[in-house]
């Protein structure tokens, strides 16, 4: 059997306009697909989407709305083939801080609805689009999903409570997820990162320091991943005909110390 064929196909990346999205984003574009860049930041969403050839939709994903309406723009460009839930944020606290005060429940929910329930609500609504669309092969495969977790979800540090409980509940869902659109012939797979070079870290000599000293704590290779390496795993995912309702962590085979 051979690989998916994304030629004429569309694709949605959340998180598409910087970082592991972007990776992820161009490299489907190389595949063949027309990639909706489903973001918040509309200046670098827009260059990268013309870059590729593909079209940026502002998409808060929790929002059911945003949603639908990133499904429908990609599949006026061709059928929906694949989805990148790469959309995502942090927020360090402790359970109780130093004062003994619980952490702002609201903070730790928002982490869960971006996070989580950001990724639920766009993949329910990729699946369904992709559901309608023309069988590729014997099959009956019609797309295929992938979600970005985190090695936190399984060795989340001290702060990381929010953060992880989200990632862990990403790992969670795909298996159901995976039997449930197996009806359907969807893949679902989850990507669990470890230290990636991302913007994030930011950039400039003392960055560059900080990352260096992470990258030790690596068993191997000694550095912090590329997005360009993690998305090579993700296109791994989608167009595998036979991966599915797998989590594989991508890290170097660090396992996170406490802090």
């Amino acid at each position: 059997m051979p690989r998916m064929n994304l030629e004429g196909s569309s694709s949605i990346v959340t998180g598409g306009a910087s970082g592991i999205g972007e990776a992820c984003a161009r490299q489907l574009a190389a595949l063949g697909s027309r990639v909706v860049i489903a973001d918040l930041n509309q200046d670098k969403g827009t260059e990268v989407a013309s870059e590729i050839g593909g079209l940026f939709v502002k998409c808060d994903v929790s929002d059911v709305e945003d949603a639908k309406a990133a499904v429908g723009a990609a599949s006026e460009m061709g059928p929906l083939r694949a989805l990148v839930n790469s959309a995502g944020l942090g927020y360090a606290a402790r359970t109780i801080d130093r004062n003994n005060v619980p952490m702002d429940l609201e903070r730790f929910a928002f982490v869960i609805k971006v996070n989580l329930i950001g990724s639920f609500n766009m993949l329910s609504q990729a699946a369904s689009a992709m559901a309608t669309t023309e069988p590729l092969d014997e099959d009956g495969a019609r797309g295929a999903v992938v979600n970005m977790a985190s090695a936190a979800a399984f060795d989340g540090q001290i702060g990381q409570c929010a953060y992880s409980a989200s990632k862990g509940g990403i790992v969670g869902m795909t298996l159901p997820i995976a039997r449930d659109l197996s009806a359907v012939g969807v893949r679902v797979n989850t990507i669990a990162p470890g230290l990636i070079d991302t913007p994030i870290y930011g950039e400039g000599e003392q960055s560059d320091a900080f990352k260096a000293h992470l990258g030790q704590s690596v068993l191997f290779p000694k550095r912090l991943g590329s997005a360009e390496e993690l998305a090579f795993a993700v296109m791994e995912c989608i167009t595998n005909p036979y991966l599915n309702a797998e989590t594989i962590r991508l890290d170097g085979g660090i396992r996170m110390p406490p802090k």
